[in-house]
Order: C-alpha cells, then sequence, then structure tokens
C-alpha cells in the first residue's frame, strides 16, 4: 500500500511552479532582449546606409567603419527591406501594386 505524503506532493508542486515560473521570466527576458535587438540592427542598417553614402561606396565605407564589406552588404540591405516595407506601409493599395 502507498501513502502520499501531502507535503510532499505540496513541496513537488510548488517546485514544479517555481520553475515555470523562472523559466517563463527567462523566456520573457528573451523576447525582449530579441526586440531591442531588431530595433538596434534596424538602427545600424539606417546608419551603415547612410556611411556608404558618404564615404561613397560599400569598399569605402567598410575601411571607414572597419567593418567586413559583407557585414555592409547584409546591413544595406536590411536598410533597402526596411524603407521598401515603410513605403508599402504607407501607400494605398493601388500604389504598392503599382510601384
Amino acid at each position: 500500500m502507498t501513502v502520499q505524503n501531502s507535503d510532499k506532493t505540496l513541496s513537488r508542486k510548488q517546485r514544479l511552479q517555481e520553475k515555470q515560473r523562472r523559466q517563463l521570466t527567462v523566456v520573457d527576458t528573451v523576447d525582449k532582449a530579441e526586440v531591442k535587438l531588431r530595433k538596434a540592427e534596424a538602427e545600424l542598417s539606417v546608419a551603415v546606409a547612410e556611411a556608404v553614402q558618404v564615404f561613397g561606396d560599400e569598399r569605402a565605407a567598410s575601411e571607414g567603419l572597419d567593418m567586413p564589406v559583407e557585414a555592409i552588404r547584409r546591413f544595406v540591405a536590411i536598410a533597402a527591406a526596411e524603407t521598401a516595407a515603410g513605403d508599402t506601409a504607407g501607400a494605398t493599395p493601388g500604389e504598392a501594386a503599382a510601384g
């Protein structure tokens, strides 16, 4: 015959609840950090795209910013996508399809 001690059951339940609470807290923290990261990446992309214009081309911007050309291209592509998304979001459906 098995007898369960209600204190042990409660204790296991409490431990599980605490573990789940910590997991949810960590997930929430990571989610918030990802939002900040995306925002920062978008801002950096705009800055890099502006640097390419100021320096004249990707290679000069790469040297001036001490950043690999591949990274420059990646950020310029992100900035272009952000700009296109902003242009499409502000346009009416007919304008978005036409342009």
